[in-house]
Parts: C-alpha cells; structure tokens; sequence
C-alpha cells in the first residue's frame, strides 16, 4: 500500500513539474513569435501533462500506431502549449521548437496533421474537434480497436451548433470510447463566455444528450489522474465528458481570469515577472 501511495505521488509531482515546463516553454516560444495564446494554453497544462504523462497510449517512436490513443484538440489556438510536451516524450527533437512560427516551420500557431508527429487532427476552426472524435471512435469500433478518442474544448467553443451535433451523434451510437474534455475557463477572445453567449448549464446539456459526465478541477492534478484512470470501460453505452474547472492564465497572477490575454506579447519586464512567478508555484 505504501508504495503504491508512493508511485500515485510521483506521478503527481512529475505531471505537475511537466505542467510548469510546459508553461515556461510557451512564454519563450511566445517571445519567438511576438504574439501568442497564454490564456487559453496556461488554462490546459495541468489537462496536457496528466494525459500525454500518464494516460495516453501512445509510441513516439511510431506515431502512426494504429491502436495508439487519438487526442485532437478542438481549441487548436493552444498547441503552443502542447507542442512542448510532444518534444518532451520524443516525437521530435527539442531543437526543433526554436524555429515556431518562422516561414517554413512545421510550428504554426495550430497544429498542423501533416507535419507533426503526434498530432492526429490540423485543427483551429472552432467547433470541430468532437465531431472528428466521433469518426475516429465509430472507426475503432469498426476495426474491432480499444483505444480511445480524447477531444479537448474549450467553453466557449461550447457556442458552436457543430458541437452539439456531434454529442447528440456520440450519444446515439453509444461511444463508449470517447471522451469530451470541456476547458471551462470562464473566458473567450472577447470577454466572458457568460455574458457574451452563456452556455450554462453544461453538465445537464452534456446528460441530456446521453453522456457520463464527470466535473473537476482542471488545475488539480491528483483529480484529474483519477478521473482519467477510473473512466468507465471503452465497451460501455456512454461517452464521457469531463467537465474541467479552470483559470484561464493561470499561474501568472496578472493573466489570471482575463480574456484580455488570449492572444497577446508580453514585455521583457512582464516575461521575468511571469517566469518567476510560474516557476514558484505549486
């Protein structure tokens, strides 16, 4: 028993120490471009790092695997935030990160599919992302396959009518193998999701159309490790949507809440501030 408890925390302590890099990594990447996605990618590292660092079945070393896990990312804008931690578990060298966003590089503010291994969908027009989850894991059924489809989203993509189609779908056909990641930061790129189109109630949208919903605190590492390792079995009726509590920027007290940052630069001065207070967190 003790060292069970033992091995849960330094899986914690590693997800959480992966979450930190991949923040630090996007603010130098950011620094590269000029122009970037804290918000938004600040809001998913602890999301980030639990899958890519304990849940996902994945060989980097053979990106294509067949039965590897899929994660396609819905809010496409914060692959600034994912491409870290892909070059962290070995699709690619680290080196390569130094060339994001320059003519020619693979790195583009969203993920492009044929140009990076480890991303299984180019995406960025909003509102996407589940749908292609849904043929991903009607497909593994059809070819006999248990792996699952993961699909991140942010709340505000939630406005989307596509979305709603695609849950409806993943109910009906019982998808038992996908799961809806819900990014539920408060913010979009022009103010609060609340007051611009609200979209609550959430969980009871999400049962209504046939799924398992599960509600956490996306920050808090050891619930999402056990969320994402107690998920109900990829034979079973309904597809789950985990419903993730966050902070849009957080782990920068001045980004913290504000929609203000989900595209912005920051100053040198503003850069040391940042670091600083990321690498003194939790």
């Amino acid at each position: 028993m003790t060292k069970a408890v033992s091995v849960f925390q330094e899986n914690v302590d590693l997800i959480k120490e992966k979450a930190r890099m991949s923040r630090l990594e996007t603010i130098r990447l950011i620094s590269l471009a000029k122009s970037g996605h804290y918000g938004s990618s600040f809001s998913s590292s602890e999301i980030f790092a639990t899958l890519y660092y304990n849940i996902l079945n994945y060989d980097p070393k053979n990106p294509d695997w067949k039965s590897r896990d899929r994660f396609v990312m819905g809010k496409g804008h914060s692959a600034v935030g994912i491409y870290p931690i892909l070059a962290d578990v070995g699709f690619f060298p680290k080196e390569e990160l130094d060339t994001y966003t320059q003519v020619g590089s693979p790195f583009g503010d969203h993920p492009d599919m044929n140009k990076i291994n480890g991303i299984d969908f180019s995406s960025g027009s909003i509102g996407h992302g589940l749908s292609v989850g849904v043929g991903m894991s009607l497909g593994a059924r059809v070819d006999n396959e248990k792996y699952r489809t993961y699909i991140l989203m942010g709340d505000g993509e939630l406005q989307e009518g596509q979305v709603w189609e695609a849950a409806m779908s993943a109910g009906n056909f019982k998808l038992g193998n996908l799961v809806a990641i819900v990014d539920d930061n408060k913010v979009t790129v022009d103010g609060n999701t609340e007051e611009l189109m609200n979209i609550n109630p959430i969980r009871e949208k999400w049962e209504n159309f046939g799924w398992n919903v599960v509600e956490v605190d996306g920050h808090n590492v050891e619930e999402l490790v056990e969320t994402f390792e107690n998920l109900p079995s990829v034979d079973s009726e309904k597809p789950t949507a985990i419903i993730c509590d966050t902070v849009a920027g957080k782990g920068v007290s001045f980004m913290e809440h504000g929609y203000e940052w989900h595209v912005a630069n920051l100053g040198e001065g503003d850069i040391k501030r940042a670091i600083e207070e990321i690498k003194g967190g939790n």
